[in-house]
């Protein structure tokens, strides 16, 4: 290895967005040796990416990282352009250590420490912080490769907006807020169907109300009472993970009114089209596929992991081996810590736990410490 293909660093953190933003502030503050590997261009990439319309369910007031709150009208739903933006300008304004377009490719131990790689870059670390979240790949059924090849389809990580449709029917599959988000986008242009049953529906309605005397408690209970530190939030975690949240802004009533045809969950493929539980043949031009993401860490060559592929992970912290941690999750240790008020509290817990636990340089040398500044 040439010295420019081995950087030595403290702690690695894989995952700029805003779990990893949020830990790296922290780190930041108190002096801490580290860098942000990220696969994108820019920060916030991971949310410009998404469907045009998107915008956050969380209203401004919450949605800002450590230090700086998020701009302008506290009770406004940001869209998924200005939480990009804001993302981007916290880098600036804290001067964290981003590196771009950093695709990781694996993840192994070495010498008592941990050497991250990508490509022929690589970094030799003490700590490796796996902030990317756990949903990497697009889930479709097995039989979507039946369809007819002239049915335009997408998976929702792909849509942007109508304008990558054909003329024709729609069929959105998957009934949760995403599918119910973008069946409503589409509505305005092509006939519309959306398979699928909700898991449920908020009972308020979405909006600058709702922010005002809702959503407080919303949040109090998904960061503080929804915790596996509790009977309720324990019993309740397995379903978290195992389905889609309920309806939030898009209920089935706003569906409806928008004239979008609410049908069966999809059961499979005939003659090249999309059939029904009931049998309906739905005569598609489109397909998108709501149907969510699977986990993927075959990437980290590390035994932090149990039998169905979970972190084993106490609070973000990996149980089996030293030195490794987990950010940005679902149900890390909350109902909220994949959303931006979860991910605060619990990057400030790891920041304290790694700033407890730290271990030996691998070669047996002192830590080096570079102070990095806390805002420009």
């Amino acid at each position: 290895m040439t010295s420019n293909q081995l950087q030595e660093v403290d702690t690695v953190i894989v995952g700029g967005g805003q779990a990893g933003l949020a830990l790296a502030y922290w780190l930041a503050k108190e002096g801490r040796d580290f860098l942000i590997l990220d696969q994108h261009g820019r920060p916030g990439d991971a949310w410009r990416q998404r469907w045009d319309s998107l915008k956050l369910f969380t209203p401004a007031k919450y949605d800002g990282l450590p230090g700086w709150p998020f701009p302008g009208d506290r009770l406004a739903f940001p869209t998924k352009d200005q939480l990009a933006d804001y993302l981007e300008e916290y880098v600036r304004r804290f001067d964290l250590p981003f590196v771009s377009h950093v695709h990781v490719e694996e993840i192994s131990s070495e010498d008592g420490g941990f050497v991250v790689a990508a490509g022929d870059r690589l970094w030799r670390t003490r700590n490796v912080v796996i902030a990317t979240g756990g949903h990497h790949l697009p889930k479709r059924p097995a039989f979507a490769g039946e369809l007819d090849p002239d049915i335009v389809q997408l998976h929702s990580q792909a849509y942007k907006n109508p304008g990558q449709l054909r003329d024709g029917t729609v069929l959105v599959v998957g009934l949760g807020n995403s599918g119910a988000e973008i069946a409503l986008d589409v509505s305005g242009s092509h006939s519309t169907v959306l398979a699928g049953k909700p898991s449920g529906e908020m009972p308020m309605k979405h909006g600058r109300t709702a922010a005002r005397f809702a959503l407080p408690i919303v949040k109090f209970l998904g960061v503080r009472v929804l915790t596996l530190n509790t009977p309720i939030g324990r019993k309740a975690a397995p379903g978290f993970k195992s389905m889609a949240a309920p309806l939030i802004r898009t209920k089935t009533k706003d569906l409806a009114a928008a004239g979008v045809q609410l049908v069966p969950r999809l059961a499979g493929v005939s003659e090249g089209l999309p059939v029904l539980e009931d049998g309906t043949k739905v005569e598609a031009t489109n397909v998108i596929w709501c149907t969510g993401y699977q986990e993927e860490y075959s990437w980290v060559k590390l035994p932090v992991f149990d039998e169905q592929g979970e972190p084993r992970q106490s609070r973000g912290v990996a149980e089996d081996v030293p030195g490794v941690f987990f950010i940005g999750q679902e149900f890390l240790f909350a109902a909220a810590s994949a959303t931006l008020p979860g991910v605060c509290r619990d990057a400030r817990y790891l920041a304290r736990r790694l700033a407890t636990e730290r271990r030996p340089e691998p070669d047996g040398r002192r830590a080096k410490e570079t102070r990095m500044p806390t805002s420009r």
